[in-house]
């Protein structure tokens, strides 16, 4: 990793897990393998900003832990890169193996459990696929009926979306910058 850590994929452990390293990766991946419009690909941080913007609109009063986890729902990606779904399918149950050590060992160097519960998790994967909506009809060519039967069709009331893919150096300080606010607000909460 540019951090200097070494990262055993097979065997992630919590003390080689940086923050650092995930918001360079994650800025560095493309979404929908990069086949979206703009002079940027829209990447795996832009996405988990969004996401985790979104479950604040969904759940305003959520516990700030539960946010931390919606940002980080993707984190695995900057090591493993974001495969599509049908792609994932075809590696098999390895692929899902080897997340979920890696979201595991990133959970528990944030302070989060190393598997969420499930009304956690289902509420970051509506979030999730809210997001993936308004990406397929903004940036990936999508129509709202196509994006309706792969997605759902997104909840009214949301506000105003508007999707721009960003540089990678912004989306990646902006990433941090986000997390550092969800971690002063998780320590606030314990003291």
């Amino acid at each position: 990793m540019l951090s200097g850590r070494r990262l055993d994929l097979l065997d992630p452990t919590p003390v080689d897990i940086e923050l650092e390293d995930i918001a360079h990766g994650l800025a560095f991946v493309a979404r929908w393998n990069g086949q979206t419009t703009g002079d940027f690909p829209f990447s795996v941080a832009e996405h988990s900003l969004l996401v985790e913007a979104l479950l604040c609109t969904l759940e305003p009063v959520l516990d700030p832990r539960w946010r931390l986890a919606a940002l980080l729902h993707d984190a695995p990606e900057y090591v493993i890169g974001d495969m599509i779904s049908p792609v994932k399918a075809a590696v098999g149950p390895e692929y899902g193996a080897l997340d979920q050590r890696l979201m595991a060992a990133i959970h528990i160097r944030f302070g989060l459990p190393a598997v969420l519960p499930k009304t956690i998790k289902a509420m970051i994967k509506r979030a999730d696929r809210i997001s993936a909506w308004f990406e397929a009809t903004q940036i990936a060519g999508f129509d709202s009926a196509e994006a309706d039967r792969f997605f759902g069709k997104p909840p009214a009331g949301l506000g105003q979306i508007t999707l721009a893919p960003r540089p990678p150096a912004e989306v990646r300080a902006d990433f941090i910058a986000r997390h550092a606010e969800l971690i002063a607000e998780i320590d606030a909460r314990t003291r």
